[in-house]
């Protein structure tokens, strides 16, 4: 990476419902009020990363005018110029479109079609404006998925405790693994969310996660609270939400988690 000092992690599962966007959203948040400056790169054509920050009207206007991730990464422009800042401090954010399911053709007709996210993002590492890039992955193993981690350090993969949230996840592990001579991106760690702990999907989850090899399963995990969905229903950070609620408490442990990897 050509700036040591950002850290960017990406958020990927090719399973949808995983809770991606929750955990990027909230986590981005949480490390923004430590004091970091975050990025964060909605990476999805359904556009929830967005959602989390902005209502709806402002979301799809984004998305309609020519200012947001799909127009940069089709032109090959220079992202920096593509960044909103988002209602609160050290947070900020390049918006998607919903013609990102278009990416794929897009990038198909670019020489080193690999790297057009990495190159679009040079200006903004070597400015070393940000402590981190958060980037919200489709939940697909697709070209434009390959851009997102040949652009990344780090690798967040959240699981849904759940009887098909493991569903393909050795399908996912295997694509990580096989992209290592054209990425030097780890998986820093597989988060489980949407727990229930009156069921006994967690402890399953985790055991059967913890069974694979070389792969770090986070301490902190996410439970279930409706709390999340309200903050999602006013387009707003749970912490925002309800400062004191369990959620809000797992994703401040996260963001700890997170700082500290490496130090373990």
């Amino acid at each position: 990476m050509i700036n040591c000092k950002t850290k960017t992690i990406c958020f990927t599962n090719n399973k949808g419902g995983s809770g991606k966007s929750t955990s990027c959203a909230n986590l981005a948040y949480e490390l923004s009020l430590a004091g970091k400056k975050v990025l964060l790169i909605d990476g999805d054509m359904q556009l929830n990363l967005s959602l989390s920050f902005f209502d709806e009207e402002r979301v799809l206007d984004m998305a309609e005018q020519e200012n947001n991730l799909y127009y940069a990464i089709r032109g090959k422009k220079d992202l920096k110029d593509y960044i909103v800042n988002t209602p609160y401090d050290n947070l900020d954010l390049i918006p998607s479109s919903t013609l990102m399911s278009q990416i794929e053709y897009e990038l198909f007709t670019m020489l080193q079609r690999e790297y057009v996210l990495k190159k679009c993002l040079k200006s903004i590492y070597e400015s070393a404006a940000y402590d981190y890039i958060l980037i919200d992955a489709p939940p697909t193993l697709g070209t434009w998925v390959i851009n997102i981690l040949c652009t990344s350090d780090y690798v967040i993969v959240p699981v849904e405790a759940s009887p098909w949230g493991l569903f393909g996840l050795a399908n996912m592990f295997d694509f990580l693994n096989g992209m290592n001579e054209m990425t030097e991106a780890k998986i820093m760690g597989v988060l489980i969310t949407k727990v229930d702990e009156r069921k006994n999907y967690y402890k399953q989850t985790r055991e059967i996660l913890e069974s694979y090899e070389n792969i770090h399963v986070f301490n902190s995990f996410i439970h279930v609270d409706s709390s999340i969905e309200w903050a999602q229903d006013s387009s707003v950070p749970v912490a925002v939400y309800k400062k004191n609620t369990r959620s809000t408490k797992e994703f401040h442990e996260l963001a700890r988690e997170v700082m500290n990897y490496g130090s373990r």
